[in-house]
């Protein structure tokens, strides 16, 4: 029994230390430092293996794939208070989601059809992210962990997938539900293909006609879906109302709150909320909390408060092993986050004798905030 629970412990230790590890942006990369995930091209195909040394030529080469970031082990976060059965979606599902939603577009904007085949596999993609969250019931969504590529259009329909799926989940949703959802959330912008790409890109101030022109692409995305036989309605409805809002101020139908179909409400917190912690053409992407503030404001406005609830509570926007600089100026590194607390993480901070020193911001230091990410 000893020897048992001196095995467990040995095994429990060694999972915390291959857990430890923070994002580095690709800028910031050094040879020599370790792989905490293993890394993959675009096709899925293995490049490197986690534990693996990284050499300049290996540096080079993934910058190249446009990676913005890799994740790094940290021998700091060895003291992270990292929970059990909370991995994220893992890169693989990812990575084919964001496969089959850039085939799709492709060939929708080629050839203004849907091949059976690339529907199929971007069904299967929703399908193996619903059950991703299913199996993992205490995931969270964290904010970092799905800003790797930079590939916005289809990480965007990615990233919306998985938010919405996860609330959805914590809102006690179906399966079969979920995958509606998940469907709906992936093809969601799937109607700017018909909009002019100079708009869709424009660097500067939108004009009231070009923006007139934007407003457009739910009703052409659900106009173009409703041509399909097996999308689902639900889904499809989706589509069309994930630009309304719940004061009655969105578009297309300036419907008000619960007359918005349930997963047209969901999705307007997850593509708000990604696009704003997103780089754009025309502004930098928000600090996480800042972001998560905009959405608490929308609160009834331009949002259900129900699902800003769940999302409050299910929101991860500083994730164990983010570095961070704080309004007292100090430095340090996340390394435990309280549910429903996700602005006021516990975080590690170097004092000046040298020793480490903890600050939980649920708890306390309730004058102190998080002002800046840092790597």
């Amino acid at each position: 029994m000893i020897l048992f629970i001196l095995i467990k412990t040995f095994c429990l230790e060694e999972k915390k230390k291959s857990d430890s590890m923070r994002l580095i942006p690709t800028s910031n990369l050094l040879p020599g430092m370790i792989l905490g995930k293993n890394l993959y091209d675009n096709h899925n195909s293995l490049l490197l293996k986690k534990g693996h040394a990284l050499s300049e030529k290996e540096i080079r080469r993934i910058g190249n794939l446009r990676y913005q970031g890799l994740y790094i082990a940290d021998d700091v976060l060895q003291e992270a208070e990292i929970p059990e059965n909370t991995e994220d979606i893992n890169d693989v599902l990812r990575n084919n989601a964001v496969s089959a939603i850039r085939e799709l577009f492709s060939i929708v904007s080629s050839q203004n059809m849907v091949m059976k085949k690339s529907f199929t596999v971007a069904q299967n993609a929703v399908g193996d992210i619903v059950e991703e969250i299913v199996l993992n019931k205490n995931a969270t969504y964290s904010m970092t962990d799905l800003k790797i590529f930079d590939d916005y259009t289809y990480f965007h329909s990615v990233n919306v997938t998985v938010i919405a799926v996860i609330l959805g989940f914590a809102m006690g949703l179906s399966r079969t539900n979920l995958y509606k959802l998940g469907l709906g959330g992936l093809l969601h912008d799937i109607g700017k293909i018909f909009i002019p790409k100079e708009i869709l890109e424009k660097p500067g101030k939108l004009t009231d006609e070009e923006f007139g022109i934007i407003q457009k692409h739910s009703q052409k995305g659900y106009e173009y879906l409703k041509q399909m036989k097996d999308f689902p309605f639900e889904s499809n409805l989706a589509v069309l109302t994930h630009h309304e809002q719940y004061g009655g101020q969105g578009y297309p139908g300036g419907m008000k709150g619960e007359k918005i179909p349930l997963f047209g409400r969901i999705l307007m917190v997850a593509d708000v909320f990604d696009a704003l912690i997103s780089d754009r053409p025309y502004r930098k992407a928000l600090l996480p909390s800042d972001a998560v503030e905009y959405i608490v404001g929308g609160c009834g406005i331009l949002f259900d408060p129900t699902i800003v609830d769940v999302f409050i509570k299910k929101i991860s926007p500083y994730p164990i092993g983010t570095h961070v600089i704080l309004s007292n100026g100090l430095k340090g590194i996340v390394v435990s986050n309280r549910p429903g607390f996700g602005l006021r993480p516990k975080i590690r901070v170097s004092a000046s004798t040298g020793d480490a020193e903890f600050y939980d911001l649920s708890s306390g230091f309730f004058d102190v905030t998080i002002t800046e990410i840092a790597y």
